[in-house]
């Protein structure tokens, strides 16, 4: 069944109803085996490598992680204006904003890399990452490999973008599972086969997911994407600034979320060196079950606060949200503080001796994912409704502070230390954003608050 057809006899309600659970139940199953599938990468990969090798890839993804901020927000753009289009029935234009969106990704991803490529042996990455001089891969060569790949990804990677819009974040959830069934099934057959190299790690992390998404779009934009697939004719420039309009905000939104939260690497790297890398990313992938989880929850609702708004229905949105303020409360207050007592049992049973992580190491991080998962209910529901300024001014003194904090509080006490910088940030934010969002569920917002 086509998605249109459905559509238009859904109202916001039944998409609450339906939808949204239908989302939420496969999501979970999608996810909670993909979680399984990076729990078991980690100790793979580090066998295959090493620990110090494996964090050199971390912080070489990290790097080219900051250059997704450069579609100037015409993700968001899109995933908004695409599912008021749709909520409207206006579906030749959705189909322009999706030809419009592609054609400005990729002549954009073509910029990057032309760029990168004549800046890149100018730059000493061993020592900016604070590379061990035993280590003798060609880091320049290692990060053009990533950056095609990534510029690649840039583009196809819309797909989940547009999947999302159309209220199935479902099937762009089980795209991704499907990437990392892939990446799993080859790194066993690299750790058998091949001799361990980072080169080989690079390539495969980087090109795997980005090939299985690529052939997805193939199939779905010849099937049930048919009618809005991307199209040179269909490509109107008019439509970009419709678009941009929303994007730039989320650009500038995007920025200091990378800053905040992509950050991290290259601090512990430079300060502490690659192996803390690996520290601090095994106690982020334990505690970011508790992030998936609740994103996977989170994630249709964008869209629907979207159509929800569009069609004014507020009392829909003022239910959903309550409901999702309870789900975040014993988030925040049972399941996290389980998860750090049980935590050094889990790194035991799942990767032995290979790595230590100590017990103020897992208190920080369940602290982070209180925090990061409160911040993730506020946000999600203002880009839905696109009330975004407050956000924009926030991130503002978040550019400003968030890496000297970092580097003098990982100073003082390491890994932590850094963490602890993010958290400091997130309380800031969550405060002035949960206001924004009861003053808007009450229509008490005037001025910045509703903007």
């Amino acid at each position: 069944m086509f998605f249109f057809g459905s559509l238009k006899k859904i109202n916001s309600k039944e998409i609450g109803s339906i939808q949204l659970k239908k989302n939420i139940t496969i999501s979970f199953l999608a996810k909670g085996l993909g979680i399984l599938i990076n729990f078991l990468l980690v100790p793979i990969t580090i066998a295959y490598v090493d620990q110090t090798k494996y964090g050199i890839w971390l912080t070489l993804a990290s790097i080219l992680t900051w250059l997704s901020f450069f579609d100037i927000g015409m993700g968001n753009g899109l995933r908004n204006k695409l599912t008021i289009a749709i909520a409207l029935k206006e579906y030749n234009d959705a189909k322009k904003y999706v030809s419009t969106t592609y054609a400005i990704l990729l002549a954009i991803s073509l910029s990057i890399f032309i760029i990168f490529s004549f800046i890149n042996p100018y730059i000493d990455w061993n020592n900016f990452l604070n590379i061990p001089s035993n280590i003798d891969e060609n880091i320049h060569l290692l990060l053009l490999i990533v950056l095609g790949a990534f510029c690649i990804q840039f583009v196809v990677q819309l797909l989940n973008t547009v999947l999302t819009s159309i209220h199935e974040p479902a099937t762009a959830e089980f795209v991704t599972f499907l990437g990392q069934v892939v990446l799993l099934i080859t790194i066993l057959i690299l750790k058998y086969t091949v001799t361990g190299s980072l080169r080989v790690l690079v390539m495969t992390f980087s090109m795997v997911p980005v090939a299985v998404i690529f052939i997805a779009g193939i199939i779905f934009y010849n099937t049930k994407l048919k009618n809005i697939a991307p199209s040179f004719k269909s490509i109107d420039l008019g439509f970009a600034k419709h678009i941009f309009n929303v994007g730039a905000v989320f650009f500038f939104i995007q920025v200091g979320a990378l800053i905040l939260f992509q950050t991290d690497n290259i601090i512990i790297a430079k300060i502490l060196g690659p192996e803390s890398v690996t520290k601090f990313n095994i106690a982020y992938k334990l505690f970011s079950v508790i992030i998936i989880a609740f994103g996977i929850i989170m994630t249709p609702y964008w869209s629907a606060f979207t159509d929800a708004y569009a069609r004014k229905d507020f009392e829909w949105i003022r239910n959903r949200i309550r409901h999702l303020r309870k789900i975040w409360l014993f988030t925040a207050f049972i399941i996290v503080p389980l998860l750090v007592i049980s935590a050094k049992l889990l790194f035991k049973i799942w990767l032995g001796d290979m790595v230590k992580i100590n017990n103020t190491l897992s208190i920080a991080m369940g602290s982070y994912a209180i925090c990061y998962t409160c911040l993730a209910l506020n946000c999600y529901f203002l880009n839905g409704i696109g009330k975004l300024r407050i956000q924009l001014l926030l991130y503002f003194p978040v550019i400003v502070t968030n890496i000297p904090l970092g580097i003098m509080l990982g100073k003082f006490w390491g890994i932590e230390g850094v963490v602890l910088s993010n958290i400091i940030t997130f309380i800031f934010m969550n405060v002035v954003l949960w206001i924004q969002t009861d003053r808007i569920l009450k229509d008490k917002a005037y001025g910045v608050w509703n903007l």
